[in-house]
């Protein structure tokens, strides 16, 4: 199937240069609130924390075998013919799908109104570098080679100077994208709403790195839901996508392979993904340090020496639209211009977060093993008291506890809605009773932290308000030996329904009916604890018996010494229900 790049620089016409330096910005990034500055001497400068995440690489135009389920323009039709999700192109390599499920999932947790779908991930994955050049990554999910995009010098692209020191990127002149979700280096590190960098660490490894599968899905993911978005809504999972390019034949293609991984997928091993096809002599520039690339294959530095065999395609998947100049350098081959449609204008950059507010009980309480009814809820306003959109707000469990968040965590981070809101995720108690603290701070700003107190309370203990025997056969049996085992079985209930785990005490008493105490004759218990001498002691007082799932309770074995005539032996419980069984024990036979 033959198949394009597509440079996310649109070329127009534009009548001044500052007209041309708005567009060069715009299109340099499509990260969140992508904007662009019209002073000259900002052209060098690195990219603000709202430069678009990828700084105007290129993409695969691919799209999936035959027809897609959905219209791909999104929200602006209906829908198409059904679609074959053949073996081949359906297949994502095994690493590269459990990052964007476990991305997904991590999302859920700390996000749950984003509704953030793991096709969505793979369908951007796919665009980006062909699901990480079909699953050449490690069992950690790092790419065997680095994973570059052209250089961002302004010839052709965006210009955005080295902002990294060749960290991530390995240029110490200009920056590139990286990794399988193309990110800048800006973008990775200092460009998110938090002022840290979209960059996230989605293995648990302790680092962030693009070039990590695990960690470029969480920073995808945690993008893409940026802003309060619902991906179930429309016309949010349009603006996200067209915020990570700000291209309608971008959001098309993302949307039909969307489409297509929704209709059903598999996982297949890595390094054998189908790789995107090239258009014929795309290999022509591929190399700028010599040498082409195997088609789909074209990327990684060699050695990750930058400019040495770099690609330019998305994310360094093989070779680009560019010519060598009469010097052998690579230049771009301008691109027609696209139709005029409407583009999103970019969201203006938030007041700077001053303060957080709580919303809601100040206190929250619950019992054992129960989630709370409410969750601790912030509000990040400005110097003027206004909302602040896109704020990543941490909560934190502070203090002995076993209370958790989802997956068990002792922490999490949520980004600000419109509203300026921002909610912990549910909160589950754990089985001790206690009290600690929740602290919500805002990530990467010096504003005072809020503290919510919590409480758990113990769960309370059963109730039984009845007790009853559950057979009227009569006690009897002769000195010196013993009632069966289990001859005397209760049912506890309260209110009328079965009460089970209900502590009951069982004491052999006296027959004062005012003020029956324990009797020191007649039958008695043994103490199933007891070993050696002690063993066979008599016991005549039990307070370690609970009715069971069904609120019934069986007595053991109840002993006689060598005393005859009626007993009585009572069980209670804490609510004071209260139950007396007689127990008749006749001379030995032959006395």
């Amino acid at each position: 199937m033959a198949a394009t790049f597509g440079r996310r620089l649109r070329r127009g016409a534009a009548s001044t240069a500052v007209a041309a330096l708005a567009l060069a910005a715009l299109t340099a990034s499509q990260a969140p609130g992508a904007a662009g500055s019209a002073a000259a001497n900002e052209r060098d400068k690195a990219p603000p924390a709202d430069t678009p995440i990828d700084g105007g690489s290129t993409y695969y135009t691919d799209l999936p075998p035959l027809n897609s389920p959905v219209n791909p323009e999104g929200s602006k039709g209906g829908g198409a013919g059904p679609i074959v999700t053949g073996p081949a192109e359906a297949g994502i390599p095994a690493t590269v799908l459990a990052a964007y499920k476990k991305a997904a999932s991590q999302i859920e947790a700390s996000a749950p109104g984003c509704r953030l779908p793991w096709q969505l991930l793979a369908a951007i994955g796919k665009v980006e570098s062909g699901q990480a050049r079909g699953g050449s990554v490690d069992a950690e999910g790092a790419t065997l080679k680095p994973i570059l995009g052209p250089q961002l010098n302004g010839n052709g692209f965006a210009r955005i100077t080295d902002t990294d020191n060749g960290r991530y990127d390995g240029d110490l002149t200009h920056d590139r994208a990286v990794g399988p979700m193309q990110f800048i280096p800006s973008t990775w590190s200092k460009g998110g709403p938090d002022g840290v960098g979209w960059g996230a660490d989605g293995n648990g490894d302790g680092k962030k790195d693009p070039n990590n599968i695990f960690d470029a899905a969480l920073a995808a993911g945690r993008y893409l839901c940026a802003g309060g978005r619902d991906m179930a809504v429309q016309g949010d999972l349009d603006r996200a996508i067209l915020g990570y390019n700000n291209s309608e034949e971008y959001l098309r293609t993302v949307l039909s392979w969307y489409a297509y991984y929704r209709k059903g997928t598999h996982e297949v091993p890595d390094g054998k993904g189908v790789l995107p096809a090239q258009r014929n002599g795309s290999e022509s520039g591929a190399g700028r340090g010599g040498g082409g690339t195997r088609p789909g294959h074209g990327g990684a530095t060699d050695g990750g020496k930058p400019g040495a065999g770099s690609s330019t395609g998305p994310g360094g998947q093989g070779g680009s639209h560019d010519s060598p100049d009469d010097n052998g350098t690579p230049t771009p081959t301008p691109r027609p211009t696209p139709p005029s449609t409407p583009r999103p204008t970019p969201p203006a950059e938030p007041a700077p977060l001053t303060g957080l507010e709580r919303v809601g009980d100040q206190d929250l309480t619950a019992t054992a093993g129960t989630e709370f009814d409410a969750s601790p809820q912030v509000r990040a306003k400005d110097a003027e008291g206004k909302p602040v959109a896109s704020a990543a707000i941490r909560f934190t469990i502070v203090g002995s506890t076993d209370a958790r968040f989802p997956g068990d965590a002792t922490g999490a981070t949520v980004t600000t809605g419109k509203d300026g809101l921002a909610a912990a995720p549910t909160l589950r108690a754990g089985d001790t009773a206690g009290s600690f603290t929740i602290r919500a701070t805002a990530v990467g700003r010096s504003v005072p932290a809020v503290d919510f107190g919590v409480r758990v309370k113990a769960e309370p203990a059963p109730r039984a308000d009845a007790l009853a025997r559950t057979s009227d056969k009569e006690l009897t049996t002769a000195a010196g030996g013993a009632f069966a085992d289990g001859a005397v079985e209760v049912k506890a209930t309260y209110q009328g329904k079965i009460a089970a785990g209900v502590a009951v005490t069982a004491t052999v008493v006296t027959d004062d009916p005012d003020k029956p105490v324990e009797n020191d004759k007649g039958p008695y218990f043994k103490d199933p604890e007891a070993t050696g001498e002690d063993a066979d002691k008599p016991v005549r007082t039990l307070t370690t018996l609970t009715t069971d799932a069904n609120g019934l309770l069986k007595l053991p074995k109840i002993y006689t010494d060598d005393r005859s005539g009626t007993f009585l032996l009572r069980l209670t419980t804490a609510d004071g229900a209260v139950l007396t069984l007689e127990l008749h024990v006749t001379a030995p036979s032959g006395a």
